[in-house]
């Protein structure tokens, strides 16, 4: 079910402020919180983006939810299957 504009925004937020007060708690229990590791991440651009995680467009998930709402988001059924199979087949190679 899609929930409206209003939920999906708190919802997006709430997971953010997790991810935020994760980070924070992670930092802090290894006496690490000025921006420092134990690896380097700090000297490490790749190890700071992932441990950073994926960045998240609320405003962009809000709008998508909506489309597909109002059924005006495109979905192509076969190119979804497709790429399901391709994440289920390692070894494939396409």
């Amino acid at each position: 079910m899609v929930d409206s504009i209003g939920q999906a925004r708190t919802s997006a937020l709430n997971s953010i402020k997790l991810r935020e007060s994760a980070k924070g708690q992670s930092a802090s229990s290894t006496g690490l919180g000025d921006g420092t590791s134990k690896t380097g991440a700090a000297h490490n651009p790749a190890a700071r983006m992932a441990a950073q995680g994926a960045p998240v467009d609320a405003a962009r998930i809000a709008e998508i939810k909506v489309a597909i709402a109002n059924g005006d988001y495109p979905v192509d059924p076969e190119k979804i299957a497709e790429k399901m199979m391709d994440l289920d087949l390692p070894g494939k190679e396409g």
